[in-house]
């Protein structure tokens, strides 16, 4: 039997997030002698760079990711890429809206060039062999660096939506 606890963060720059992260982190380390974290996309990366392994100490027996980013500098210089924004446009320029909805920051590139993710939990990663934001090449190094299982759904997306990568997803969790 589990206690389950969603954090419906409100903040989204990983510096912001990383003070709400630790803030929750902080009551359920003290209310808890073993806790697992399942996460996924965005979720996976703030919580890496939250300093929960720190806090939890040793109680953070593992991870389970869906479709997680894991390489958030290589997923900004994508964006870049796809935006057709230079490095030295962005530094002018500090924020700059895309055509797809996101606003590339010099002040997150930034941040994520200066707070590199140290991650040692046991972690389990479920990916979509279609994710369009993370390539399987990025997902695998991750894992091989970082104490990672990977589970690989063919035909699956970053977003885990359909009806079958919903009960790919299901099964997933539950045979671990």
């Amino acid at each position: 039997m589990y206690d389950v606890y969603g954090l419906d963060y409100k903040t989204w720059t990983p510096w912001q997030t990383k003070e709400e992260f630790s803030t929750f982190c902080k009551v359920l380390e003290e209310n808890y002698e073993k806790i697992i974290l399942i996460a996924g996309s965005i979720g996976a990366f703030f919580s890496m760079n939250s300093g929960m392994e720190a806090i939890f100490k040793n109680k953070l027996e593992k991870a389970f990711f869906i479709s997680p980013i894991v390489d958030m500098e290589k997923l900004i210089s994508d964006m870049m890429h796809w935006a057709n924004v230079s490095e030295q446009r962005l530094i002018e320029e500090q924020n700059i809206p895309t055509d797809f909805g996101e606003t590339l920051s010099w002040d997150y590139l930034t941040y994520v060039r200066n707070n590199p993710i140290t991650w040692k939990t046991k972690t389990y990663v479920l990916y979509g062999d279609k994710d369009n934001l993370t390539s399987q090449e990025t997902i695998e190094k991750f894992v091989r660096n970082h104490n990672g299982h990977l589970t690989v759904m063919k035909n699956g997306e970053h977003w885990f939506h359909t009806a079958e990568q919903v009960d790919f997803l299901n099964v997933w969790l539950k045979s671990l």
